[in-house]
């Protein structure tokens, strides 16, 4: 079964480790169910970062399936990020990192739930995007989910107007998008197979005809909770 939606949001979040217990409670029992409520939006799923994962790497990771990426940017939602609930603004408070990527789904192969993905994000030239595409879509992407332990995969491409209006409104401070960068989600049975399928896809050499200068953010992690709609 593909993605429940041509938009995704992601999310990559981190906080101090005393303040873990509550931070995953929230998402558990409060974050997530909040968001698949919404209107045009599916299914949301959230991870944690495996060992091994770059030092860099929030350690958070979570995926909200929408109908389309202008979801992420109407009046109903924007203001619901300007009027969390109590227990939301709490634990926001003491976020000690969050990246929010706001995604227009490209290339859709994927299938089903795995217990892993392995994120790889990168920054191409928009001029390349159609290449980039066909490349996804009928070389490198079909060629990693047939690995052994690989279930599907996806592209999505950062829409720079939807993930600037909250700041356009003032409903969330963030730095403004400024690249349409791109993230790759790879999933899987488990961690090592997705790692390992991305590390032998997108190497930054054969990413260089496509516009990018520097090596992929590569970082996986295992799924905690998810639900649907």
């Amino acid at each position: 079964m593909p993605l429940r939606g041509k938009g995704m949001l992601i999310t990559l979040t981190e906080v101090k480790s005393r303040d873990e217990a509550d931070f995953n409670e929230w998402y558990n029992r409060e974050h997530i169910d909040e968001r698949v409520n919404l209107p045009g939006f599916h299914r949301a799923r959230r991870y944690v970062a495996v060992k091994g994962t770059p030092r860099k790497t929030p350690k958070y990771f979570a995926t909200y399936e929408c109908d389309q990426v202008s979801d992420l940017a109407t009046p109903g939602y924007l203001a619901l990020l300007a009027n969390q609930t109590k227990w939301s603004q709490a634990v926001m408070a003491r976020f000690t990192r969050f990246q929010r990527l706001t995604l227009r789904i490209r290339v859709d192969l994927t299938h089903g739930v795995g217990g892993a993905i392995t994120a790889v994000r990168f920054v191409p030239d928009p001029h390349k995007r159609n290449s980039l595409i066909a490349w996804l879509q009928d070389t490198s992407l079909p060629k990693a989910i047939a690995r052994e332990g690989l279930l599907g995969a996806c592209a999505a491409e950062n829409d720079l107007d939807v993930a600037n209006a909250p700041v356009q409104q003032k409903s969330m401070d963030h730095p403004k998008a400024i690249d349409a960068e791109w993230v790759v989600l790879l999933e899987g049975a488990d961690p090592a197979s997705t790692a390992a399928a991305a590390r032998k896809t997108f190497k930054r050499t054969v990413l260089k005809r496509f516009g990018v200068d520097k090596a992929p953010a590569i970082a996986t992690y295992r799924l905690l909770f998810g639900n649907e709609r």
